[in-house]
């Protein structure tokens, strides 16, 4: 059940994603997994022949989708959403754990659902830093 706080969430969000300097007014697709201790969001844009991979730009974005995953009412929470930007206005489909197939990988939920929203196209990912996060040896 949404409540008013929730549309208000779902706004906020929207205005976070339109904020990318880079592609401002671009098409976007975001797609979210949320649960008790964690937070992934996967954000794409639609560039001609192409979608493009963006890592999160805002760090409001995954506290806005926490407080609208725990504005939900009752046990039954979705665990993933697809949130549509697309010319100023936004749709969003939930995904409940029932509805997830546990042996499916989430790169691949992703993938279907950037195809389902924008077509079949390629998505170009950014190039892999092996600085950006810290290697330790075990």
């Amino acid at each position: 059940m949404q409540t008013d706080g929730s549309d208000a969430l779902l706004n906020e969000i929207g205005q976070l994603l339109a904020q990318d300097r880079d592609y401002p007014g671009v098409d976007t697709l975001l797609y979210a997994e949320v649960g008790h201790d964690y937070i992934g969001e996967s954000i794409f844009k639609i560039l001609g022949n192409q979608f493009l991979y963006r890592d999160p730009l805002n760090r409001r974005l995954p506290y806005a989708l926490l407080e609208l995953w725990e504005a939900q009412e009752g046990d039954d929470r979705w665990s993933e959403l697809e949130y549509v930007l697309r010319d100023g206005r936004f749709d969003v489909n939930y995904f409940y754990p029932d509805e997830i197939d546990p042996e499916e990988d989430l790169a691949d939920r992703r993938a279907r659902s950037v195809r389902r929203h924008f077509g079949d196209k390629p998505i170009v990912y950014p190039p892999w830093d092996p600085d950006a996060f810290p290697v330790y040896d075990l």
